[in-house]
């Protein structure tokens, strides 16, 4: 049989969501001859479709529907809607994300060993650890053309990176470069090399970052095995008497409801939309929400510890020309408990283009120093921090009272920075700033988290049961034929960014998934 497969076929694999782990499972499923069905709530656009402006882009892919977020974080004052930049289309946020793809150290799969027992987090280990995950990792590397892995050179380093080089040799680091990433630095896979435009977050027309939309569907697609349906908004997933799940139901663009039958079923939503797909799945036999039998579907929300430092030059800098995330510092991303927090971070190079620098300038404070600050776009450097931030059993995702234009409820995001969270972030801005100090910045400026980064937790992994919500191969606990396949299956968040270990897990996925369908058990 070959794509598309019709509605009532309850022999095809239904995977939700297209992105980092969706659109790689999906791929490698159809790879090893299985018939698979990608449900993707947003719309198709290739790389003709893209638009390099920063705002435009924004209103083509961003995931805009309303949600609500509560708890004491500032966002949940400038942003309650929580319009967030996580990407609503085939492909997912790989069409978005800046290409960083580092492995996890393995002091990140063993947080509760190491770290001990920190007040007020919920640390656990993960049911996987860095031996185990590493032939994994190097497929990945290889698969998704990662720089200094296997051969393959570094990008140049633009004005951004040389800016932060620098600096961090003046203070004293060590392992600065230009970073593993999922961009070609010479034609790889029928793509091209990175032409420099420097727009990233707004899809590469070039071709030349890994995304799933562009470097994995395409292939599936060709063996006749896979079928990707865009606009299609799942609802809930319904199961048997037994509790085995039969298929998802999906409204359309038009808002006419379908129910796909299914063999299995995937969830690879993101750490917001795939938690508010179980818990929107309750029945009689899950009343609490499917896969939800521990309480812990929807809990230990994380998004990195993050913030961004911003310096103003003399002279101008240009770090919009170019790769957007050009260089990376790592000596902090090492457990170092003596500077006051557990966990590590990173400090990578970042750039905004004018309108969102505006947003995160809080112009609300109109004056003097914010218009200065614009005034000198063209003088200013930047980085971002990606620091491992704590799994907090109320930092979670709940379902509101509010529902959306399908009758689906809103999703609710509560979320407060634990003091670790906190003690990191401080270090992190005043390593940041003396960087910029120490090669003449005449102003440093801290910019707070942005709504929404690195999505993760809220169906973690476990060892054992009434600990989490799936397997150490991402299947349900409670459900034998249901899998989460994305960054909510992440126990802990790590100091990495998180896609390349996204995709890791689900090229390991398809390799259980496929062995246990060839031996009748799903």
């Amino acid at each position: 049989m070959s794509a598309p497969y019709d509605l009532s076929d309850g022999s095809v694999f239904v995977i939700v969501g297209s992105g980092a782990g969706g659109g790689t499972l999906g791929t490698q499923l159809a790879l090893k001859g299985i018939d698979t069905v990608i449900l993707e709530a947003g719309d198709r656009h290739e790389t003709f479709d893209f638009v390099n402006d920063e705002w435009d882009s924004f209103a083509q892919l961003a995931w805009k529907d309303k949600r609500h977020a509560t708890g004491p974080w500032p966002i949940a004052k400038t942003f309650p809607n929580l319009p967030a930049w996580i990407v609503k289309a085939v492909g997912g946020s790989t069409v978005h994300w800046a290409g960083a793809s580092l492995r996890f150290q393995e002091h990140e799969f063993r947080t509760r060993t190491h770290y001990g027992a920190v007040k007020g987090a919920n640390l656990l280990d993960w049911p996987v650890n860095l031996p185990e995950m590493d032939p994994w990792y190097a497929m990945a590397e290889n698969r998704m053309g990662v720089t200094r892995t296997n051969g393959i050179p570094g990008l140049p380093g633009n004005n951004n990176f040389k800016v932060l080089e620098a600096g961090a040799r003046k203070i004293g680091y060590t392992e600065v470069h230009t970073g593993r990433m999922a961009i070609n630095s010479e034609p790889r896979d029928d793509r091209a090399a990175c032409m420099q435009l420097g727009f990233c977050f707004q899809g590469c027309k070039s071709g030349a970052k890994w995304s799933t939309l562009i470097a994995e569907i395409p292939k599936g697609e060709a063996t006749g095995r896979l079928e990707v349906r865009s606009g299609c908004q799942v609802l809930r997933i319904e199961h048997d008497p037994g509790g085995k799940v039969t298929g998802a139901v999906y409204a359309d663009k038009d808002g006419v409801e379908h129910r796909q039958r299914a063999r299995a079923v995937a969830v690879a939503g993101n750490s917001i939309e795939s938690p508010r797909l179980l818990l929107n799945s309750h029945s009689a036999k899950f009343p609490d929400g499917l896969a939800n039998a521990s309480g812990q579907v929807g809990r230990n929300y994380m998004r990195h510890t993050t913030g961004s430092v911003y310096a103003i030059f003399e002279k101008p800098v240009h770090m919009y020309r170019g790769t957007t995330m050009a260089g990376i510092v790592r000596d902090e991303a090492r457990h170092d408990p003596s500077r006051g927090f557990v966990g590590g971070y990173e400090l990578e190079t970042l750039s905004l283009g004018l309108p969102f620098m505006a947003a995160f300038l809080d112009p609300q404070t109109w004056g003097r120093d914010f218009a200065g600050a614009l005034d000198k776009y063209r003088n200013m450097a930047g980085l971002w921090i990606v620091g491992e931030d704590m799994p907090c059993s109320d930092n979670r995702i709940t379902l509101s009272d509010d529902t959306d234009a399908y009758g689906m409820p809103v999703a609710s995001v509560h979320f407060a920075d634990h003091p670790n969270d906190e003690a990191m972030r401080e270090h992190a801005y005043r390593q940041g700033s003396a960087l910029y100090e120490a090669v003449g910045a005449v102003r440093t400026i801290r910019t707070p988290p942005y709504p929404s980064t690195h999505n993760l937790g809220t169906n973690r992994m476990s060892e054992k049961p009434r600990d989490g919500v799936v397997n150490r191969f991402g299947q349900a606990h409670d459900v034998e034929n249901l899998f989460v396949s994305d960054g909510s299956q992440f126990t802990t968040g790590a100091a990495e960014n998180p896609t390349l270990t996204i995709v890791a897990l689900a090229l390991r996925q398809a390799d259980h998934i496929a062995k246990r369908m060839s031996r009748g058990e799903i």
